[in-house]
């Protein structure tokens, strides 16, 4: 399957050009790029562009309603047509306090590279692209033809994309899509995933007085903080069931395929517990329960709280609102709507019909058929590059707009070909990747380039 892959000239052109893909991908990681505050999209949107360019690549640029700049670019003219999937945005870099490093500094520290967005998604985005340089320059003309879909809001929901992607779907048309993510586990196997969970994010704001009132009025002024806890507890119970009337009814239990490659992958809980630093997982679940929950299960999570003073010292206030965010991880058939619906109906009914509920965007859950011809080349590249057995998930606990960019319009989806691994610490603070898994991510992508035009 590998043979059209000249190893020792490809090998010769990494080694001789690491220094300079090290610089391009600290380039585009100086870029704070922040969807979630619109920092940095202009910026990281150009600097992209310019890098398909410089491969030859057409490129295309296309904001809908105003949304960050969506790129598409075409390169290549096999039979095969393959759709790659990246984002340039990334998260706050918030608390700065527990960086080691400057976020936005690219820094190396005992192998590794730490910085904002360098493992979600900046690494795997700029070796792809580092990766069709290095074919075309050592292998000649790609055996594929490539369509490459970026993005820059993946991290706030792809607000924009499902307009782009109904509306030039003529354009990101393909044989199979390769996903953002590509990862090591934590056996050091490559990972391989076929779907995605849903989202649902919303913010929940508890209002009060008018301004922060002095604490001692807390006997006749209601206090936010406590009415936005009281809510917050009505929505999950000790049992981690959600508490939601209606929101497990549309819950497609796992398939007997899902479970048979559910068994496959290897559990090893306690390796997992150290590097977590906990001594159980929730409800004391282990082995493949814990499995089965973790990529078949919703979730009701809440990611952040705020309210009155927690800065140092003290203070005797009564604050005026009480703000927190949370996320609901979805799984087949679960919609984004219903979940918000039912989420304002039980605030509701519960008497919580003051709290105010801000819909922050959602996203379907997506599946790929596990033995798609896509997947079935990624799980061949991987194993040709790490000489050891590919772990293949059925869907990731993550979320992402796989939906709109895959099932709805019938592509299969595989993620792989990626510099992530288990410590990387993707959306914390010290974020990083482990350098070697960078250059291996390149020969895995290659490989698959080969498997996939073969």
């Amino acid at each position: 399957m590998f043979e059209r892959i000249d190893e020792k000239r490809w090998a010769a052109y990494i080694e001789a050009n690491q220094p300079r893909f090290l610089d391009e991908l600290y380039e585009l990681l100086r870029v704070p790029s922040v969807a979630a505050q619109k920092r940095g999209i202009t910026e990281a949107a150009a600097l992209v562009k310019r890098r398909l360019i410089q491969l030859g690549a057409e490129v295309r640029v296309f904001s809908m309603n105003g949304g960050s700049p969506i790129i598409c670019a075409t390169i290549g003219n096999g039979d095969r047509r393959l759709l790659v999937y990246d984002h340039y945005d990334v998260q706050p870099e918030d608390p700065l306090d527990l960086w080691v490093s400057e976020p936005f500094e690219p820094t190396i520290r005992d192998g590794k590279l730490y910085a904002r967005g360098v493992a979600d998604n900046k690494g795997n985005l700029m070796l792809r692209l580092q990766t069709v340089e290095a074919w075309l320059a050592t292998q000649g003309d790609l055996p594929i033809s490539l369509v490459f879909l970026i993005e820059g809001e993946e991290e706030v929901s792809s607000h924009s994309l499902p307009t782009f992607c109904r509306t030039h779907a003529d354009l990101i048309k393909a044989d199979g899509c390769l996903w953002e993510t590509g990862y090591i586990n934590i056996d050091e196997y490559p990972v391989i995933t076929c779907g995605a969970k849903g989202i649902q994010n919303v913010e929940l704001v508890a209002h009060g007085a008018r301004i922060d009132q002095h604490s001692s009025i807390a006997t006749i002024v209601p206090n936010p903080a406590w009415r936005l806890t009281w809510a917050l507890a009505s929505l999950k119970g000790p049992d981690e069931r959600i508490l939601i009337p209606g929101h497990y009814d549309a819950v497609r239990p796992p398939s007997a395929a899902d479970m048979a490659a559910l068994e496959r992958i290897p559990a090893n809980d306690d390796i997992l517990l150290a590097d977590l630093g906990i001594s159980s997982f929730l409800l004391d679940v282990s082995g493949w329960e814990r499995l089965r929950r973790h990529l078949f299960e919703p979730t009701c999570t809440i990611c952040g709280l705020t309210s009155g003073y927690s800065g140092e010292g003290f203070k005797t206030v009564l604050p005026n609102t009480a703000r927190a965010k949370l996320d609901f991880r979805l799984v087949p058939d679960m919609r984004p709507s219903t979940v918000l619906q039912n989420l304002r109906q039980h605030l509701s009914d519960e008497g919580f019909g003051d709290i105010e509920v801000i819909d922050l965007g959602g996203e379907y859950p997506s599946r790929s058929d596990i033995e798609s011809p896509i997947a079935q080349a990624m799980v061949a590249a991987a194993e040709a590059t790490y000489h050891r057995p590919a772990v293949l998930y059925p869907t990731m606990a993550g979320s992402g707009p796989m939906y709109v960019v895959g099932e709805e319009r019938g592509i299969p989806i595989a993620s792989g070909a990626g510099c992530g691994y288990y410590g990387m610490q993707i959306h914390a603070p010290n974020e990083h990747i482990r350098l070697k898994d960078y250059w291996l991510a390149m020969d895995w992508m290659a490989r698959f380039i080969a498997a996939f035009g073969a």
